[in-house]
């Protein structure tokens, strides 16, 4: 037995009772067919209600292809053989403006920028079209969105009903249906027609605002994201929320906020030059004053350290300035719960760092590092200065002796 679809009719009605026609299961839930509903099963691209049976939360609604018979998933076993249902309202109300957005904005994106939609998908939180087009220009976009909102504020009646063949045949439909028996189509007004079996508002100020908030291409397709109605407003109201914020923060007015940014921005790269530049002479000072430390070995010269909370970064220019000098060798570490080494050694220097980092890392228990003769770095494990201090030993003991 199939279910009576009351929601083809009446979208506005979520209180209604029904009988029970048989208990099942959908992916290891409780499941029920009633003899009539008002609940919409997911498909066409827009989600199912949600909403209660007698108290007991309807988390899913399908349809169930062997017979089209509708089943409302539950969140917990029922076996009363009669229900009262009720819809969630909210999500129901989301669904309708954006569904009917959706036609508005279909035609609308045929009619003012000829591309024409390939597909569209509705989420909680998320509504796209894809568009047979690649780009699309700020003007074109402008004349949808203004287009489709004139067709919201004419408050347009949308009817939803069955034709015959003969009648389906007439129309003008936007899309031709893929189904099989009797076609649904929605008329939005006169201006969009199309075969649909969702759930739509009865005219189109009911819609709200239609607002294209972001568009990607994809190959030779372009997704874009739109919301109406209360997600618009709640989108507007979050947008404003951040805009006074920082019109506060950087005192100025909302339409000077580009300028402020990019000022900003441009003040922000040259304090980093700056700090960058001041950086390089502390590390070249502090490389100074440890190879007045080194120790000698042949004709070689190594500088052991070990760091307590050092930036990586900042040691690896250390590294990179001792090194820089004929027959140095520079073994150091950082200590911490992501310890690091880090070996280098001049380019005159005949030994090769990654070996004598394997030496070192297997003394603190880690085979995380790898690198080149000339460099090499590691560690990635828990290791105090002591421990590093030890390790750095070991490798020293390992270093060939200098020519």
């Amino acid at each position: 037995m199939t279910t009576e679809r009351l929601y083809y009719s009446d979208s506005y009605t979520l209180d209604f009772d029904a009988h029970v026609v048989e208990q099942t299961t959908y992916k290891q839930r409780p499941a029920l067919v009633l003899d009539r509903t008002y609940f919409y099963p997911e498909g066409g691209g827009q989600p199912s209600d949600t909403g209660v049976l007698n108290g007991v939360p309807v988390i899913d609604v399908q349809t169930r292809e062997t017979d089209r018979a509708v089943l409302h998933v539950l969140d917990g076993k029922l076996n009363d053989a009669r229900v009262e249902g009720r819809i969630e309202a909210a999500r129901r109300l989301d669904h309708m403006q954006h569904h009917s957005g959706q036609h508005v904005l279909s035609q609308a994106l045929s009619r003012a920028a000829q591309a024409e939609t390939l597909s569209v998908h509705m989420s909680a939180d998320k509504m796209t079209i894809d568009v047979n087009r690649p780009a699309l220009s700020l003007d074109e976009w402008l004349a949808v969105e203004e287009l489709a909102n004139r067709i919201v504020l004419e408050d347009r009646a949308v009817r939803a009903w069955f034709p015959e063949p003969d009648e389906l045949a007439r129309l003008a439909l936007r899309k031709l249906p893929d189904v099989q028996g009797k076609v649904r189509v929605v008329d939005v007004g006169g201006f969009d027609i199309t075969a649909c079996g969702g759930t739509h508002v009865a005219r189109t100020g009911e819609i709200g605002l239609i607002k294209i908030v972001r568009f990607e291409r994809r190959g030779e397709a372009t997704r874009l994201e739109f919301k109406c109605g209360g997600r618009a407003l709640r989108d507007y109201r979050d947008k404003n929320d951040v805009i006074n914020r920082l019109v506060s923060d950087m005192t100025v007015g909302y339409w000077e906020l580009p300028d402020a940014v990019k000022r900003v921005q441009d003040e922000n790269k040259t304090l980093r030059a700056e700090l960058k530049a001041v950086r390089e002479q502390l590390v070249e000072s502090e490389a100074q004053t440890l190879l007045q430390k080194a120790t000698a070995r042949g004709d070689w010269r190594i500088v052991t350290q070990v760091f307590d909370g050092r930036e990586v970064g900042e040691v690896k220019l250390l590294a990179q300035k001792l090194t820089a000098q004929p027959g140095m060798v520079a073994l150091l570490g950082i200590a911490g719960e992501k310890a690091q080494l880090l070996f280098g050694r001049a380019e005159n220097v005949e030994a090769d760092m990654s070996v004598l980092l394997k030496t070192a890392l297997s003394a603190i228990g880690s085979e995380r590092g790898g690198g080149r003769p000339n460099f090499a770095q590691g560690g990635g494990v828990p290791a105090t200065v002591t421990q590093l201090a030890e390790a750095i030993h070991q490798a020293e003991q390992a270093l060939p002796a200098g020519s």
